[in-house]
């Protein structure tokens, strides 16, 4: 369960050798295919079953599935059934190349909805870029990119900081502890932390990374004990963030002057370390799974009846979900004798859907406008919304880094 992290060392077995002859000449011009064949149209799932991130990945699969078959027991798109090829890259991300490869060459995709990690939507690029394919992201990530072939449906760094730290100082204080595993997603959340504190008089009096997987936080629980900062700001990932929130509880802090502020932990996590040691703590994300609305409401009793009444939705499943709805949408804009995945993302740019989470929309740099949402975590591991945007806040991805943009034509440098 480790979020964005590169996979080294989980190369998967058995049967994920490299499809012969996908990089042959003749295959790498897509020019004259037809996607829309004899009342079908084929998608591909590319999400790890098998591995270590399957315990995230898998509810992934299940939500865009179950969006896939909504689809089809409605009709379809523009009356055509999606046709659904599933790869499991078994959480490696030289893996995700491959099968993306099969997806989009041998299996005729149109578009693919995969991953979890940055390092496996980073393997996959190359992929669709050569091809020119669509790849649909579902997480929160660092920003940062700004290709013409992903649709990013997660929040990037000012969807989640931007009201959520100055919330944090003006309730808390302005004196941050700043832990997190250490690779590039906490990092770059990180300093965009530290910016918008220095703009409101603040200070991190300790930052400190941790290896992927770490749980033996007691050297951190007694520099905390010895900083007493305002608020413990956390980008800490899957087991290290289960194991630091229980390390924390038992410690003795007080969520009440001491909380932990994450912009990763999920129903997911909340369900992991148990709702003792996960209440009074806040997180920030555009969806919860106690949000209220008739959306909302329709899509969690769906999945936990699909799936079981012990799951839990998150910010990132959901998205999975509303990604499929949103390529459906873009789809019946367009001729059925003229689609492809250029004009499937061209139809969805300024396209408006009606997600769990409130209307997202898909701006011109291929992310969504989203509803950044803070919550306190309750005992029965659910999330209570205190603060819910009164509109939707346009996605930035570049927006802690002066001179750069991401534009409709992709990344400009000032």
């Amino acid at each position: 369960m480790r979020r964005r992290s590169f996979m080294k060392g989980l190369g998967a077995t058995g049967g994920l050798a490299m499809t012969s002859g996908l990089a042959a000449p003749a295959l790498l011009s897509g020019a004259g295919r037809a996607y829309a064949q004899g009342g079908e149209l084929n998608v591909g799932l590319l999400f790890s079953l098998t591995g270590a991130v399957a315990v995230v990945e898998r509810t992934l699969h299940d939500a865009a599935l179950m969006a896939i078959e909504e689809i089809n027991a409605a009709g379809g798109v523009a009356g055509m059934q999606l046709k659904t090829f599933i790869e499991d890259p078994a959480s490696d991300p030289a893996t995700y190349a491959d099968r993306a490869r099969r997806l989009v060459i041998r299996d005729n995709c149109v578009s693919v909805f995969g991953s979890y990690t940055s390092a496996s939507r980073q393997a996959v690029l190359p992929v669709v870029e050569q091809r020119n394919n669509l790849y649909w992201y579902p997480t929160l990530y660092e920003g940062r990119e700004c290709s013409r072939n992903v649709m990013y449906g997660g929040a990037v760094p000012n969807q989640q900081q931007q009201d959520f730290v100055p919330w944090l100082t003006e309730n808390f204080g302005k004196r941050f502890f700043l832990i997190g595993n250490n690779y590039v997603y906490p990092r770059e959340e990180n300093n965009v932390c530290k910016m918008l504190l220095a703009g409101l008089g603040g200070e991190a009096v300790h930052e400190e990374y941790v290896p992927l997987g770490h749980s033996d936080f007691s050297s951190v629980i007694n520099r905390i004990r010895t900083e007493q900062p305002d608020v413990v700001f956390c980008t800490l990932v899957g087991d290290s963030d289960v194991a630091f929130a229980r390390q924390y509880h038992a410690a003795g802090f007080d969520p009440e002057k001491m909380p932990c502020a994450s912009l990763t932990r999920s129903e997911v996590e909340v369900q992991a370390i148990g709702g003792e040691a996960a209440v009074g703590h806040f997180s920030s994300a555009p969806y919860f799974m106690g949000y209220q609305s008739p959306e909302n409401e329709k899509f969690v009793q769906a999945y936990l009846s699909r799936y079981g009444a012990d799951q839990v939705t998150h910010f990132v499943s959901e998205a999975a979900y509303f990604q499929v709805y949103q390529f459906k949408a873009a789809v019946e804009k367009l001729d059925p004798a003229n689609i492809t995945p250029a004009a499937i993302r061209d139809a969805a740019v300024g396209l408006t859907t009606m997600a769990p989470q409130g209307e997202v929309l898909i701006d011109a740099n291929l992310h969504t406008h989203l509803w950044p949402k803070i919550a306190r975590w309750k005992s029965d591991g659910q999330a209570e919304i205190l603060v819910q945007s009164e509109a939707r806040v346009a996605p930035d991805p570049y927006w802690a880094y002066e001179g750069e943009t991401c534009t409709g034509e992709g990344l400009v440098r000032g």
